[in-house]
């Protein structure tokens, strides 16, 4: 009897340890999702997939903090900007829409605009501003926004002309913060290349530019060209850009916190590096062993580093999504230049630069970092950063509608090790439009050449591999068994061809492709 009593209780605490541990377990799940992470999505610019020792064993460009970053996250070794560019990427990346359907080709420079993102459009801000989210846009916006003359008509000319128009008492009607952003500050198209060298805050420019830049003033090395003559402020400083960007980041989240407001935050860190030109700030000028741009990819891994030690002192790194991606891959000058002198590949392994429809043009650096919520791990999923809006919206529990994020998959089940295989087929486009599709490991270019640069003059003339003829008239690729696209299959698999194209064109005439 006592044996029996005794074999009851055990039971009965085996059976009441159960209950509790499931209790405890689903209490922490529901504390875990009671309240939204905040998310800070930073965008790199021109950072190819090779410039990350992360990425790349062979780079001699300190990354520490974005290597870290990788240890501690997900690390994607199969992500993909939307396009070649960007303009079109950043219209991606805010809509989960790919920006060839709005029919405009190229980028903006200057006082372009109207802003690409149509007025009723969901943007993944506004998206989280409905959610309770604080929202807010630092750095480079380049999605377009409208300027006025004196007399209140638009301005069109994107050139130095057109700056000198400018009307600056006028408030910008479609900025980030007519497209869900509280808080804007920012330039217009590339902070330091194009036209326009002042700062926007909000709706408006606080000092306009009243002088002609001088270029003689400016660093001069292999890296230095790229920026145009244009209007400049008082207090535009062509290598603190990032510096600032960086402090008026850091000051949303310490303000935001020191508010003690319940609410989440999201903020989108855009940054100026490291698109040409480069310009590091002093402190970090002579610090790598690979020249200007070398530093200046240093200072972007520093910037990323200070972001996250933010995060971490104001006590809320634990319930934030960090995502770290770039819109496209290295620029063709910074790419030769650095190849020759320092034998570092920012497209490493790829073939293709920034415009190319070949891998190194859009297969990028993707790092995802939740702390506690997402499984230190590389991911070889097929991933675009359309997706990061279907994805966010699965966290927060927000039902897309029907006419918005057209090209965006929910990643959070790869995020969350519960699935794989989500993403059948995927889009990536060029400067002029020019389409290519994916699925599994074939790729189909519905063009012929990079859809961007032109291989048929002496700079890129060596880069062609032998055996590919860049009059082909289209072009299909195996990358399991060929990853840096030498051999062009599309006479030796019509039907792949034939489906591929088919699936292209349905995807063009649906308008979507999730």
């Amino acid at each position: 009897m006592i044996t029996n009593f005794k074999k009851n209780c055990t039971s009965a605490f085996h059976i009441q340890s159960i209950v509790v541990f499931l209790i405890f377990g689903l209490t922490k799940s529901l504390v875990a999702n009671s309240e939204n992470p905040n998310i800070v999505l930073i965008l790199a610019d021109d950072l190819g997939y090779g410039d990350l020792q992360c990425y790349n064993s062979k780079s001699i460009i300190p990354t520490p903090n974005l290597n870290k970053l990788a240890e501690q996250g997900m690390r994607f070794t199969d992500a993909h900007s939307p396009s070649t560019v960007c303009t079109p990427s950043r219209y991606s990346l805010l809509t989960g829409r790919m920006q060839f359907r709005t029919g405009m080709k190229g980028v903006f420079t200057g006082a372009g605009g109207p802003c690409l993102i149509e007025e009723k459009r969901l943007t993944l801000a506004q998206m989280l501003k409905e959610k309770g989210y604080s929202t807010a846009c630092i750095g480079k916006w380049h999605i377009g926004m409208t300027f006025y003359d004196k007399n209140g008509k638009r301005i069109t000319d994107q050139r130095l002309k057109g700056i000198q128009q400018i009307d600056y008492s006028r408030p910008i009607p479609d900025g980030p913060i007519n497209r869900g952003f509280d808080y804007f500050y920012g330039t217009v198209s590339c902070p330091t290349t194009d036209y326009l060298y002042a700062y926007i805050e909000n709706d408006s420019i606080p000092l306009p530019p009243t002088k002609v830049l001088n270029r003689s003033q400016l660093p001069k090395h292999d890296y230095s060209h790229d920026c145009r003559v244009g209007m400049i402020a008082d207090n535009f400083d062509h290598e603190e850009v990032d510096m600032v960007f960086l402090q008026k980041s850091q000051n949303f989240i310490k303000n935001h916190v020191e508010s003690k407001t319940k609410k989440p935050f999201f903020l989108f860190h855009s940054m100026q590096a490291v698109h040409l030109p480069s310009f590091p700030a002093k402190q970090f000028q002579g610090k790598t062993q690979a020249g200007p741009h070398g530093d200046f990819i240093f200072q972007m891994d520093h910037i990323v580093g200070e972001l996250i030690k933010t995060l971490e002192d104001c006590h809320v790194l634990e319930n934030t999504l960090i995502i770290f991606c770039s819109d496209n891959g290295p620029e063709v000058p910074t790419a030769l230049k650095m190849r020759s002198s320092y034998q570092h590949d920012g497209a490493a392994p790829w073939r293709g630069l920034k415009r190319d429809q070949w891998e190194g043009g859009h297969r990028t650096p993707l790092i995802i970092s939740w702390p506690q919520q997402i499984k230190p791990t590389i991911s070889n999923e097929l991933i675009s950063l359309c997706d990061i809006m279907a994805t966010s919206a699965s966290l927060v529990n927000y039902k897309l509608p029907k006419n918005s994020a057209e090209d965006s998959h929910d990643m959070s089940p790869v995020l969350f090790g519960t699935k794989t295989g989500i993403r059948e087929y995927m889009l990536t486009q060029t400067i002029s439009l020019d389409l290519a599709i994916r699925k599994g490991p074939w790729k189909y270019l519905d063009h012929p050449s990079s859809g961007g640069n032109n291989y048929k003059g002496k700079r890129l003339q060596h880069l062609v591999p032998k055996g590919i003829n860049i009059k082909d008239p289209v072009q299909l690729y195996n990358l399991d068994s060929d990853p840096k696209e030498t051999s062009n299959l599309y006479q030796e698999h019509p039907e792949l061809v034939n489906e591929l194209k088919a699936k292209l064109e349905q995807f063009k005439k649906s308008g979507r492709s999730n």
